[in-house]
């Protein structure tokens, strides 16, 4: 559950524990979806008057393409997350505070949580740390064996290979 009654924080913080899940509307076209799902964890609790302080972690499984050889490479997202709510009419001008709409009953942690969620998935993650990737001139994968193309010469290193006495 990641929706929340805010009259009941006023007693006691609330356990945050949770799953956004990969198909909630919340996610938009273009972000990097989980696998199943983000799992939220941690406690939400009041921070002042309007105000809201969630403490937590999220995590879930994501797949993105390798950096370098484009081959499907999942990854495991873990991040701690630390988010402030506060009621609208507060000024806010930070924009790592959420909105809350004046007299709501409920607050809901979807919207950071998949904030969180896209900001936390690495964008350049690699399949094995020894990744020879693509040719850049035939495109062959280096992962799998050599290609047949010959090797390329930058003539920008011309000058030090013919001082060190080396042809490549």
């Amino acid at each position: 559950m990641l929706s929340f009654d805010i009259r009941s924080l006023e007693d006691q913080a609330a356990t945050v524990n949770g799953a956004l899940s990969a198909d909630d509307p919340i996610w938009i076209d273009g972000d990097l979806r989980p696998e199943t799902e983000v799992r939220a964890t941690g406690r939400l609790s009041i921070a002042g008057p309007g105000r809201y302080y969630w403490s937590g972690a999220i995590e879930g499984t994501t797949t993105v393409p390798c950096r370098r050889c484009l081959t499907d490479t999942t990854v495991k997202v873990a991040e701690n997350v630390h988010v402030l709510y506060a009621e609208a009419g507060d000024e806010i001008d930070d924009p790592e505070v959420y909105v809350v709409a004046p007299k709501a009953r409920t607050l809901d942690l979807r919207p950071a949580v998949r904030e969180q969620w896209i900001l936390a998935v690495p964008r350049f993650p690699v399949c094995r740390e020894d990744c020879k990737g693509l040719c850049p001139t035939c495109g062959a994968e280096l992962n799998a064996g050599a290609c047949s193309c010959p090797p390329v010469v930058d003539a920008r290193w011309a000058e030090l290979r013919t001082a060190r006495g080396t042809q490549n």
